[in-house]
């Protein structure tokens, strides 16, 4: 027979989980033929496995992910595009993570970055890292509406404090002069603390023009702080003739 208040006490104290595997067993015969021990040690293992469960729904649904389906198994390393698979399955163990390394995911409209950085956010998240997806336009949007205000810390943090950053259209657009700087304190505040995906449709060695060039004061600054030490993945057509939309193949594929 179920005690009732040892029951309401577990849930008062935030552990439905075990009090409902102790209704559970309470109520199952066989349960009696296990001693004390591997009795608790099961209402335990059922919270701890629930916590960690929900913990990664959370971090799932936080992290915003443009495309919350991808996962590194489903890559299409056959679709004729020239990719690093070992540096991929690299990354996925997430140790650049640990070592506050960036990654720079390239290549033209379609080639599958979005869903590459996805994969690789999808990774950190199982990891228990806190991560946040955003396409730089709209972050560079949010910021510069706040940045009068009360709130522009709070929304600042937003993006500094996540471990694994991942900033899609990275330099789509040239920023202005006022964008620029909002970059510089977002990249600032990550350096050496964190992780960014950088996924762009430029090549890295393009962003300096993009940034303004020697026109900009900033250009030097911005970049000094993500180049160092960081991961590239150039994605490349084996034959541009034949290149397909990976967007498309992977709606297809129901990803």
């Amino acid at each position: 027979m179920t005690n009732p208040t040892t029951v309401n006490k577990l849930i008062a104290m935030h552990l439905s989980a075990m009090a409902d595997a102790f209704t559970i067993q309470m109520e199952d015969p066989k349960a009696s033929s296990a001693s004390f021990e591997e009795r608790f040690a099961a209402l335990v293992d059922i919270e701890y496995t629930t916590r960690k469960s929900n913990t990664l729904k959370r971090l799932i649904k936080t992290a915003a992910f443009e495309q919350p389906s991808a996962h590194i198994a489903d890559i299409d390393y056959k679709s004729g595009r020239k990719l690093d698979k070992e540096l991929i399955h690299r990354l996925a163990t997430c140790e650049y993570i640990a070592e506050c390394r960036n990654v720079f995911i390239t290549g033209a409209t379609g080639s599958g970055k979005t869903y590459l950085a996805c994969a690789l956010g999808m990774e950190a998240c199982k990891q228990y890292y806190k991560t946040q997806y955003v396409r730089l336009p709209d972050l560079l949007m949010e910021l510069d509406l706040t940045q009068e205000s009360a709130s522009f810390q709070k929304v600042l943090a937003k993006y500094t404090k996540p471990k694994l950053l991942i900033l899609d259209e990275w330099l789509l657009l040239k920023p202005s002069v006022n964008e620029q700087k909002l970059i510089f304190e977002l990249l600032h505040k990550r350096r050496k603390n964190s992780s960014t995906i950088f996924c762009s449709q430029y090549a890295s060695d393009g962003w300096y023009e993009q940034l303004g060039g020697q026109s900009s004061p900033l250009a030097d600054a911005i970049l000094d702080r993500i180049m160092f030490n960081s991961y590239k993945i150039p994605i490349v057509s084996a034959d541009p003739n034949k290149s397909i939309s990976m967007r498309e193949l992977y709606d297809r594929k129901g990803m």
